[in-house]
């Protein structure tokens, strides 16, 4: 039996009140309010096999290209790309997972068998 799943990654915003949705399938970003309702949906080209996905402390979304060699920022509403933090010309290939240190001020990028660490102001 061939099952499908539209959820590949979630994650949940500061003050409890957005729910970020990627699907590697897919190539977007669904945000969603508390109870459910859609309130954006976004596209982009640097999406392709979305697959990590990270909202930081202030409430800034990190999602992972992994077709696309990108990490980008999307802002909090869920309707626009902010920034491309890391590309392949920085060295990411594949990317899986991102996260945010507040400590150290940086984007930690897990791809293949190894992890990237990029400075951000």
């Amino acid at each position: 039996m061939l099952l499908c799943f539209a959820v590949d990654r979630c994650a949940v915003s500061p003050t409890g009140d957005r729910l970020y949705i990627i699907s590697y399938r897919q190539d977007k970003l669904l945000t969603l309010a508390r109870d459910g309702t859609l309130l954006a949906t976004y596209s982009d080209p640097a999406l392709h096999g979305s697959h990590g996905l990270h909202v930081t402390p202030a409430g800034q979304v990190l999602v992972c290209g992994y077709m696309s060699d990108t990490v980008l920022q999307v802002g909090w509403e869920g309707e626009s790309k902010l920034a491309n933090l890391a590309t392949q010309e920085d060295g990411v290939r594949l990317p899986v997972s991102v996260c945010y240190s507040s400590t150290t001020s940086s984007i930690i990028v897990g791809h293949g068998d190894s992890i990237q660490v990029f400075r951000v102001e």
